[in-house]
């Protein structure tokens, strides 16, 4: 069996199995960037102190961990 039939089969196997959303996290660990990830965060956090930005993560973990 040719990989992207392979590829087509596990992607409807786990979507059947988990659901789309949860296919979807599964994947998108195995998907690479593009760009320059130090330059995309100086840009995104340029104006945030770090105590804003641990703000927003303890928000998000918090919010994530009540669903």
């Amino acid at each position: 069996m040719p990989l992207e039939q392979v590829t087509q089969r596990a992607i409807h196997i786990l979507s059947r199995e988990m659901g789309v959303a949860d296919t979807m996290r599964f994947l998108k660990q195995f998907v690479t960037g593009a760009g320059n990830y130090t330059e995309d965060r100086e840009t995104l956090f340029a104006d945030l102190t770090l105590d804003e930005i641990l703000a927003e993560v303890k928000k998000s973990r918090s919010s994530n961990s009540a669903e």
